[in-house]
């Protein structure tokens, strides 16, 4: 092409190279502005070719589509479709590992009559993978110039000629202008898209920009319509639009489909590549769900060996400080709502900090490394007899953390049908607000051994809930698939990063921020309920505040007469009105202050306890712990706590549904009450029956 200036277009979908192809090919030679009326970038540079020809290189935003989503996808198609005549070419950049999906963009912009040319990068990976591709072929089958590149390891000046490099994508250049693109969209068949109308009435070369002008109209800030009179005869409306995009995308993959077919292979028992290599066993249809279960027991038996001291430490110094101020500050009400309520609140926040560090310091390096998503990949085909897919893996294993927004991330469940279940399924999960009750209670039945010298009983014992609380949401997954009905087909689709060495700060940024969300989330609510709490045990109705009128046998023991008065107080008689519904639990009216708080926030069982025990006690320095196991139930006369009253609430934390924020998000997922009131009801009664099956065959 005899030009002295030549304007080419980068264009490619986001993460494909095509930057550092951009810095390559035109090095320090470039400027950045914004497009008219919106801030996103406009990039552009300049290189020479061997013929003397300055080209300027146009490098347009990343986009997956002509069909744009977003703002600077906007700017494509706006950049493409209306300065038509003023860009001469396109270089189309492609991720050699994804260019199926790449080439829907090639063969939107090849149907515009663009010159085009296909750049196939990171070249240097095909061997690892597997990948061969017969170039020839596909530039016949294409009838554009394609050329194959590692934008990471070539060098911009050409030093080493040859396939793969810089000094030959630019050698090739001139023949984009030779080649005349194969047409794609002339093709298909307008009837069954409703189009033929129109066929005469536009040139095959601008039918497809007609189409898109057609179909983005509401996108665009100036009536598409008022310019082109001739698509006003269309009569479709949004939806009708929808279905004949959709079938467009159908009918595009199946050419690209015949294309890669004949010119595209993967052989994954010839690849070398470290990626590859690792997952053969780790996504192994048996080793690999045997290497996931042997990962998360290593995470939750490191929760309790490595978090034991500095919780035991963080208890040992509230407790001081505690007794400490007790014995220098006046006796009296702001005594006690210091003491016995903040100072508890706080206590029963930071104790479990070491707790929440380490769970989530694992399960960001896990999703650091890259292998979350194969964990996603390995539980689909577990998934599907249960009515879900491996997209529903992510919400339930969020739901470790917390249900709420884990719910909220079932939105990406294209699957309606799985989408409700999985919103259903996963306050089942055990999230982050469960821990605290987990640990004080097996803490408190469960011995502090090693089984064959190496596996703590209780960190054992910690995994199974998990593994419990995941077994029953896959059962009820399984009940609400035949129940729930739905004509929608599933399908599932997932790309798998490259393994890679987790980057400390980005681990750090999800510790800090998780812890964050626990001690100025959770926390806030915890510290609250304890001031509230304290209160409610401080005070009560004239029984309470004159014991030596109302006991029987009234004795000067300052214990009998603050067990009294606690067991008056307005927290006690709300204990008490629920007492006979939790007695065949195994629980007395304490432990049921702490089932009713609990709904508030599933933490708050723990610190209601320390506040319930702290409240007039006169041996301020015993451990919280060491109050639980000596406290005695009134109608029992034995230990409160015990085996069977230890793993009974154990079973009816891990399936009732006892946290309000939960319940609000599905009512707002669903825009019902229906589902959280059968949520509830349903969960609570499971925990129930479990818990009540659990303490009277162990009691």
């Amino acid at each position: 092409m005899e030009r002295k200036k030549i304007k080419l277009a980068l264009v490619g979908n986001p993460n494909t190279g095509k930057t550092s192809l951009f810095n390559k090919l035109t090095g320090l030679h470039k400027k950045i502005g914004n497009y008219p009326g919106i801030t996103v970038n406009r990039i552009s540079g300049f290189f020479k070719l061997e013929n003397g020809n300055e080209v300027e290189l146009i490098d347009l935003p990343g986009t997956y589509s002509l069909h744009p989503n977003s703002k600077d996808e906007e700017v494509v198609l706006k950049e493409l479709v209306s300065n038509h005549e003023k860009i001469d070419g396109i270089l189309v950049v492609a991720d050699v590992n994804n260019l199926k999906r790449n080439m829907i963009l090639l063969t939107e912009i090849m149907d515009l009559g663009y010159p085009v040319m296909l750049v196939i990068n990171m070249c240097d990976e095909m061997k690892k993978k597997g990948i061969s591709i017969d170039i020839d072929k596909l530039e016949k089958l294409l009838n554009i110039p394609v050329v194959l590149i590692s934008a990471k390891k070539a060098k911009a000046d050409g030093a080493k000629k040859g396939k793969g490099k810089i000094y030959h994508l630019k050698k090739r250049i001139p023949e984009i202008f030779q080649s005349k693109p194969q047409q794609f969209f002339k093709n298909y068949n307008l009837t069954h898209l409703n189009l033929d109308f129109i066929k005469d009435k536009f040139s095959e070369k601008e039918l497809y920009k007609k189409w898109l002008f057609f179909t983005e109209q509401n996108k665009f800030n100036k009536n598409i319509l008022a310019l082109n009179p001739l698509l006003s005869e269309l009569p479709f409306d949004k939806k009708s639009i929808k279905k004949l995009l959709q079938k467009e995308v159908i009918k595009r993959y199946q050419d690209i489909n015949r294309i890669l077919q004949q010119t595209y292979m993967v052989d994954k028992s010839r690849a070398t590549g470290f990626t590859e290599r690792i997952d053969r066993i780790l996504l192994h249809r048996f080793w690999g769900l045997f290497i996931f279960a042997v990962i998360m027991f290593t995470v939750f038996q490191s929760i309790f060996s490595l978090a034991s001291i500095p919780m035991d430490w963080i208890d040992t110094q509230f407790t001081i400080l505690n007794s400490y101020l007790k014995s220098v500050l006046p006796s009296g009400q702001i005594t006690g709502l210091l003491t016995d309520g903040i100072l508890s609140g706080i206590a029963g926040v930071l104790i479990f900090v070491p707790q929440i560090v380490i769970l989530f310091f694992f399960i960001a390096l896990l999703e650091e490394m890259g292998y979350m998503s194969r964990i996603v990949f390995l539980m689909d085909k577990i998934m599907q007899p249960f009515g879900l897919s491996g997209k529903s893996v992510v919400p339930l294993l969020s739901g470790t953390a917390c249900a709420v927004p884990a719910i909220m991330g079932a939105r990406t469940i294209e699957n309606s049908k799985e989408r409700l279940i999985t919103i259903l399924t996963t306050p089942f999960m055990t999230c982050s607000a469960r821990l605290p009750v987990y640990t004080i209670i097996i803490a408190l039945i469960i011995p502090d051994i090693k089984l064959f010298g190496i596996i703590n009983l209780q960190g054992l014992t910690l995994f199974f809930l998990y593994f419990l609380g995941f077994a029953m949401a896959l059962i009820s997954a399984f009940l609400l698939s035949k129940i729930i009905k739905s004509n929608y087909k599933r399908f599932f689709i997932l790309e798998m990063p490259e393994y890679k060495l987790p980057i400390p700060k980005n681990i750090y940024i999800t510790v800090v921020d998780k812890l964050k969300a626990f001690v100025f989330g959770a926390g806030k609510i915890i510290v609250a309920f304890s001031i509230i709490l304290w209160f409610l045990a401080t005070h009560g109705p004239k029984e309470f505040h004159h014991p030596e009128k109302y006991m029987k046998n009234f004795t000067q023991t300052q214990k009998d007469i603050t067990a009294y008065k606690l067991e008056h107080s307005y927290l006690g008689m709300m204990g008490k009105t629920i007492e006979p519904v939790i007695r065949p639990l195994g629980y007395d009216w304490k432990i049921g202050i702490g089932l009713l708080t609990s709904f508030a926030a599933r933490e708050v069982f723990v610190s209601t306890l320390s506040t319930i025990y702290s409240v007039g006690d006169q041996d301020n320095d015993q451990l919280l712990k060491d109050k639980m196991a000596n406290e005695i139930n009134h109608f029992t006369g034995k230990k409160t706590f015990t085996f069977a009253v230890g793993i009974s609430l154990l079973l009816f934390y891990a399936f009732a549904m006892q946290c309000f924020s939960t319940l609000a998000t599905i009512k707002n997922e669903t825009k019902t009450w229906k589902w959280p009131i059968v949520v509830f009801f349903y969960m609570t009664g499971i925990a129930y029956i479990s818990a009540l099956i659990a303490y009277q065959i162990l009691k």
